[in-house]
């Protein structure tokens, strides 16, 4: 069934913002579904990187600290990258969203005539596309979120197995309320996009690129994530004796008759939070949702120019 088919005769019920959210639902409930889908698989992956993922790396750090960790081609190495793949799939899944606003949500809609079949059957290109945003968003909203606190649950379990470097401050100033407000941004710049273009195809190729751009600044400039700024995180490393006595890190990697010379028989590790992570993080999200007004507001205001040259 066409899109335009579900609108062809709508009842008096389709009219109100209930059937217009079931209209936008039916419409994109394949979209839906791969959210749905993607949202549970990197769950998933999170709730075995927060379990049995963690074992044998916890178990490595347990018996020869630090020096454990950074020993290549072991389970601890691999837990090491493995770690960083959702922030990779939640990257991915922000420029998702953006091509999906600027192409099937929008410019496909207005390419194929469904749009305008919907303004002349009571429902007013206001309401049409502040319901084309909001039911998206409602679910960005909760998956990104359930995401982001499963992330940060993550890492406050879990980062004292991650290898210092860049890595662990970059991830460490990415999970917060601003991965949540990303693809808010990225839906609003594509339904700006598709609005512009009102071709499927260049709608998907011009959100891409816009979302790409947000993304290198948010990488590379200050309160953003800053990818490539120092200093490192902090962190601390401490040593025990079977007497419970803390002494510094030996580093003995796997040297066990070093082990038995400082009598360590256990090891802890944690990363020092960052006095600057707050401020960072509330900055960053008020500048992403401003964006996402901006971008909303220049959207309605094409609508209406459009509509009313129409």
């Amino acid at each position: 069934m066409s899109a335009a088919a579900v609108l062809e005769a709508p009842s008096a019920s389709a009219r109100t913002p209930r059937g217009l959210i079931h209209t936008v639902l039916r419409l994109h409930r394949g979209a839906l579904w791969i959210w749905l889908a993607f949202v549970t698989a990197t769950a998933g992956f999170l709730l075995w990187l927060l379990g049995p993922g963690a074992e044998a790396a916890q178990h490595k750090l347990a018996v020869y600290g630090y020096a454990g960790l950074i020993m290549s081609d072991g389970p601890a190495t691999e837990y090491n990258d493995l770690f960083y793949y959702p922030d990779t799939l939640l990257t991915m899944g922000s420029f998702a969203v953006a091509l999906f606003a600027g192409g099937p949500l929008i410019a496909r809609e207005l390419e194929s005539g469904t749009a305008q079949l919907a303004w002349t059957q009571s429902v007013s290109p206001a309401r049409w596309l502040a319901t084309a945003l909001a039911v998206p968003a409602a679910f960005i909203v909760l998956g990104t979120t359930l995401l982001t606190v499963l992330y940060h649950q993550l890492w406050s379990t879990h980062s004292n197995l991650l290898v210092a470097g860049i890595g662990p401050r970059s991830l460490y100033f990415s999970l917060g309320p601003a991965t949540v407000a990303a693809p808010l941004l990225g839906l609003a710049l594509g339904a700006l996009i598709g609005l512009t273009a009102r071709r499927t195809l260049p709608a998907l190729a011009f959100s891409g690129v816009a979302y790409f751009l947000v993304y290198a600044f948010r990488g590379n400039h200050w309160p953003f994530q800053g990818r490539y700024q120092q200093p490192e995180l902090s962190s601390r490393s401490r040593a025990f004796t079977s007497a419970g006595t803390e002494i510094r890190d030996p580093g003995c990697y796997d040297d066990k008759a070093c082990l038995a010379q400082h009598d360590v028989v256990r090891f802890t590790r944690e990363y020092l939070p960052s006095s600057d992570y707050w401020p960072r993080q509330l900055l960053e999200t008020g500048v992403l949702l401003a964006l996402t007004a901006v971008a909303v507001a220049l959207a309605f205001g094409l609508l209406r120019r459009r509509a009313a040259i129409g």
